[in-house]
């Protein structure tokens, strides 16, 4: 038997970096976000060997440990799996768990898409699937949450575990105390179709590492600069804007939006935006698109374009020539799903 688990990745639409501590305790955050047809598997395999073995299949990589009721963290690729399994050991079972996880991303770590914390959820909902935990959307989001950003202490925001354990378009608001709620939106399927045909998602072809500028974004809030905070104020009113925008099908609004969110986004932290970045954004409006954004922290991974009319496809065609791929995508409107291959033996 193997049980298995998908989550969807999504795109930051507006609020981001306003999820993250201490900005969202002292003031509150908001973040719009919607998952995309992109995603993260874990598959768990149960063994009677004693043995605990994490298998990353897409590079070969495969790590084998003698089972245990806490597995150390060493600070490698394994770190997520192990800190998972260690966290269910504690919480729910006592006792150590024997299996084999594999786990494969649709989207490289770093990309902007939320990947680490996606691929933390799927894991997560593969050992509900399996142990039968008691664990629904809010509560597999937060232990999320907690592991990535307590226990293995990495840097980063609350947006990315609510988004893959609900799916779809939501309006997410944080608060002090972690505390966190999703607003689902209701969204017409003419208007989520002409958004997907609108916004052009672009991988720069770079990665980065996330939690170095978030580090420095928080370094700005604790440190009281003035620029910082008020970027951050004006990113979470644009959330408000363009769910507003959405909500009553003034699509073309989105693009404008965009183009001061990203001018606000930049002033949040140093390393945000490169010159490679500037470049593709520069050459996107040229050809035709009204606004864009980077996807997620910064410095790297995937930006994405609001193009009215038919301007994707000149779009598309000037940044051919920039080193990166236009990536196809469409909205969806599932968060993390879960099953076995007991039922098909």
């Amino acid at each position: 038997m193997i049980i298995r688990s998908k989550a969807p990745f999504r795109i930051g639409l507006a609020g981001g970096g306003t999820d993250v501590s201490p900005y969202s305790d002292i003031y509150g955050g908001c973040i719009l976000n919607a998952t995309i047809n992109l995603y993260a598997y874990a598959n768990i395999e149960p063994r009677d060997d004693g043995k605990a073995v994490f298998r990353i299949p897409q590079t070969g990589e495969e790590y084998v440990f003698d089972a245990a009721v806490e597995l150390p963290i060493t600070h490698d690729k394994t770190d997520l799996m192990k800190g998972i399994y260690n966290r269910i050991i504690k919480d729910f079972v006592g006792k150590p768990l024997s299996l084999t996880l594999t786990c494969a991303l649709e989207a490289p770590f770093g990309s902007g898409l939320g990947t680490s914390s996606t691929l933390a959820v799927a894991i997560l909902g593969s050992y509900s699937e399996w142990l039968r935990l008691p664990l629904g959307e809010y509560d597999l989001a937060y232990l999320a949450y907690e592991i990535e950003r307590h226990d293995l202490k990495q840097a980063g925001g609350k947006q990315d575990q609510y988004a893959a354990a609900f799916g779809g378009f939501n309006f997410m608001e944080f608060y002090a105390d972690d505390k966190v709620i999703v607003n689902p939106l209701r969204i017409r399927g003419e208007v989520m179709n002409e958004l997907s045909n609108n916004l052009l998602l672009y991988y720069t072809n770079s990665s980065r590492n996330s939690g170095d500028i978030i580090k420095k974004q928080q370094e700005n809030v604790t440190g009281k600069k003035s620029k910082s905070i008020d970027a951050m104020h004006q990113i979470k009113k644009q959330a408000y804007e363009i769910k507003e925008a959405i909500l009553k099908g003034h699509l073309d609004e989105i693009g404008h939006i965009l183009h001061r969110s990203w001018e606000y986004k930049k002033e949040m932290a140093d390393g945000i935006s490169t010159p490679f970045i500037e470049e593709i954004y520069d050459t996107a409006i040229r050809a035709g698109a009204s606004g864009g954004k980077i996807s997620g922290a910064g410095g790297g991974g995937y930006v994405f374009f609001y193009c009215p009319d038919n301007a994707k496809f000149e779009v598309t065609k000037a940044l051919e020539g920039l080193g990166g791929k236009v990536q196809p995508y469409t909205f969806t409107k599932k968060g993390l799903e879960t099953w076995s291959t007991k039922s098909f033996r």
